[in-house]
């Protein structure tokens, strides 16, 4: 079985203005269940916010599980437990923990992640922000998939507009030899598309399908390396730290929509291995525009490299 997906619009209906609760109307989720990684803060926390809202079962893996169960205090049918995506020792320890307990997933929203750090090595001196966004997440997948496989799961890989800065540098993957904390998130969110395209492949036959997308500008604490002065100078907030809304940003319910409709849309029903953005299928890249998903995110010849090369380093790969 070998389904491919159109990269172009399908006309859904929503928009760059729908929330998380707007993609969600009129669907029952009960008895279904989500794992949300980060999903107690920004986006991570509108999203758990609709889907238990919908009736969903929602488990949320989080490095600071304290400020998590603060920040998700109040909210029914939500557990969290304890993971740092940069610490495979960690991944290993939750996933044990949850096949232990027998259950299925049903939507798996790898939201997580870090943004533009200063140069930070983790492991075994990885890069953090590809180990972090991308190999925790590849670990996780393929630790959690006999859950995933039984729920004929949605998985859904949270990356960025920001793929556009940089495709994969196969010479240097860790940045060991000059690091730009731009190009470096760039890198790691385009291994958050290729991911997804390779993970549909692999899970289509299983009934599992993945997909991967662009929430839209949003401030939340994923900005939090980033300096004040730089957010002034890319016309983000001005001096009083007002954001500017001539920049398009996103409110975070906006900012988490289509992450929950890429798990949820009963219109994306036989569909997988395609990138989106405000809610519908997202078109392919054209030069000097800032949509779209670029060419080199949805090779597949490059992500079933990036396959290859993630289950090596993590010593992790449900497949083989």
């Amino acid at each position: 079985m070998n389904t491919t997906t159109p990269q172009h619009k399908i006309g859904s209906g929503f928009g760059a203005e729908s929330t998380a609760e707007d993609v969600l109307a009129g669907l029952d989720l009960s008895g279904r269940l989500a794992i949300v990684t980060g999903g107690y803060s920004g986006l991570g926390l509108e999203t758990t916010k609709a889907l238990t809202g919908a009736g969903a079962q929602v488990v949320v893996p989080a490095r600071r599980p304290e400020a998590a169960r603060e920040a998700l205090s109040g909210l029914d049918r939500v557990e969290v437990d304890q993971l740092d995506l940069g610490d495979l020792d960690s991944v290993r320890g939750f996933a044990e923990r949850f096949l232990a307990s027998g259950r299925t997933v049903d939507f798996m929203i790898d939201n997580a992640g870090i943004m533009a750090c200063p140069e930070t090595r983790v492991g075994p001196g990885w890069e953090a922000q590809f180990a972090t966004n991308h190999l925790g997440h590849f670990a996780l997948v393929n630790r959690l998939w006999p859950a995933i496989e039984r729920g004929g799961a949605r998985v859904v890989s949270v990356s960025s507009r920001a793929h556009h800065f940089s495709g994969m540098h196969w010479d240097d993957v860790q940045w060991q030899h000059g690091y730009d904390k731009w190009q470096a998130y760039g890198q790691a969110k385009t291994a958050n598309v290729l991911f997804a395209v390779h993970l549909d492949r692999l899970g289509q036959g299983s009934g599992v399908r993945a997909f991967s997308l662009h929430p839209g500008g949003i401030m939340t604490p994923l900005q939090r390396h980033i300096p004040r002065e730089e957010m002034i100078e890319r016309g983000w907030i001005d001096e009083n730290g007002t954001v500017l809304s001539p920049q398009g940003f996103k409110t975070p319910a906006q900012g988490a929509a289509t992450q929950t409709w890429a798990a949820t849309s009963p219109q994306l029903v036989g569909m997988g291995g395609v990138y989106l953005e405000d809610c519908d299928i997202a078109g392919t890249a054209v030069e000097g525009e800032p949509t779209g998903v670029k060419a080199w995110a949805v090779d597949r010849e490059q992500a079933a490299r990036l396959w290859d090369l993630s289950a090596e380093l993590t010593d992790v790969n449900a497949f083989a």
